[in-house]
């Protein structure tokens, strides 16, 4: 067989530098660049230094959408996560109806954003929603999410647990599925308990996996656009408000380009920070693992 040369496999890689050259590093650095500019329609970029960094940092909005942002995620990720867990456990125990069940379970990830949170305005909605009425007929409170900032919190973290669920179901139900079985088998000859075998056995075992779930999850979580400005909008006051819509109204409504560019820089910095410790943790594991 030929010896594949180096410069024989750059005319094959050659499109796929160049769309990534053309949709993600040039629009990066022109985001840097803009960063540190005033623009606006009709006026020309003028550099301000680190000004518009200032402006966002000092800006009570931003701070109250980045704790938004903060809570949300942290509570939304960790419930996903136990939730999902739970889930895949209980999926590999065999339980009846597996096939349809998963199904159901994984219908939300096919569902679009803007139709699922249609249907959760519609749902809850708090003269007609089914399960506000249902709520009502039990006697339980009802989340009076257009007008409660607590409810309204409460219902963006459970509209976004509800979406992103089978994606780290499925990382969490492949990696259970991959252990083999004669671990377990051990355990038990050696008078382990089911309690025992899961501290022991099955969390260790998971854990790559379920460091990866969790780091994928605060990224895109992080990002939350759709689920807030389709149901609350930001509201009411603003006391929903995250990032990702703070950014939109810098950008779209003010038309403030530089804030916009410095708000998305400041939103994947603070992204990486709260991944940075499943990072540590992952390249701890598989260093271990080695």
């Amino acid at each position: 067989m030929r010896k594949t040369t180096f410069l024989g496999v750059v005319p094959l890689l050659a499109p796929v530098q160049l769309l990534l050259l053309v949709v993600v590093i040039l629009p990066s650095i022109y985001v840097v660049w803009l960063s540190f500019h005033v623009s606006s329609f009709g006026q020309a970029p003028e550099f301000t230094g680190w000004s518009n960094y200032l402006r966002v940092l000092s800006d009570p909005a931003f701070r109250g959408a980045m704790w938004n942002t903060v809570v949300i995620v942290v509570v939304a990720v960790h419930l996903e996560m136990l939730m999902a867990l739970g889930m895949a456990l209980l999926f590999n125990s065999g339980i009846p109806f597996r096939r349809i069940l998963l199904v159901a379970v994984l219908a939300p990830y096919a569902v679009s954003e803007v139709v699922a949170v249609a249907m959760w305005r519609f749902l809850f909605d708090l003269d007609i929603g089914p399960i506000t009425l249902l709520m009502q007929g039990l006697g339980l409170p009802v989340l009076e999410w257009s007008y409660d900032p607590v409810d309204a919190t409460v219902m963006i973290v459970l509209l976004t647990i509800w979406m992103h669920l089978p994606f780290t179901f499925v990382i969490l139900y492949a990696a259970r599925l991959a252990m083999p079985s004669d671990l377990y088998e051990a355990a038990r000859i050696d008078g382990a308990t089911r309690l025992q075998c899961f501290w022991r056995v099955t969390l260790p075992l998971m854990g790559p996996a379920i460091l990866v779930a969790l780091l994928f999850r605060y990224i895109f979580a992080f990002r939350m656009f759709s689920e807030v400005w389709l149901l609350t909008g930001g509201g009411p006051a603003r006391s929903t408000e995250v990032v990702a819509v703070y950014l939109y109204q810098e950008a779209f409504s003010y038309n403030a380009f530089g804030t916009a560019s410095a708000t998305a820089l400041l939103m994947v910095a603070a992204s990486l920070v709260l991944a940075s410790g499943y990072i540590w943790l992952l390249r701890r594991q598989v260093k271990n693992a080695r």
